[in-house]
């Protein structure tokens, strides 16, 4: 879905979320287009910094990142987080 969205549209990052309640897992994904890589812009620090709020770690390339973490319930909040870091480093 990521390289669907990236391949339509420029400047993009996305994150998308999943969680599994009854497996205590929780799955994040960054993605970002060429030209913010270009500009510095890197998905695995950005999902590392989402990842930390589930009790996870990450990793992947400047262009794409998955990471995992332990608790569900703070999906939301890791989003919300990761929506804050990237305005950040977009300078917004």
């Amino acid at each position: 879905m990521i390289d669907q969205v990236r391949r339509k549209i420029a400047p993009v990052a996305v994150m998308l979320g999943n969680r599994q309640e009854e497996d205590k897992k929780v799955t994040l994904i960054a993605g970002l287009s060429r030209d913010l890589v270009e500009r510095g812009l890197d998905a695995v620090a950005w999902v590392r910094v989402a990842s930390a709020l589930v009790e996870g770690g990450g990793g992947g390339r400047p262009d794409m990142a998955q990471a995992g973490g332990k608790l569900p319930d703070k999906l939301p909040d890791a989003l919300k987080m990761a929506r804050k870091e990237i305005e950040k480093l977009l300078g917004g």
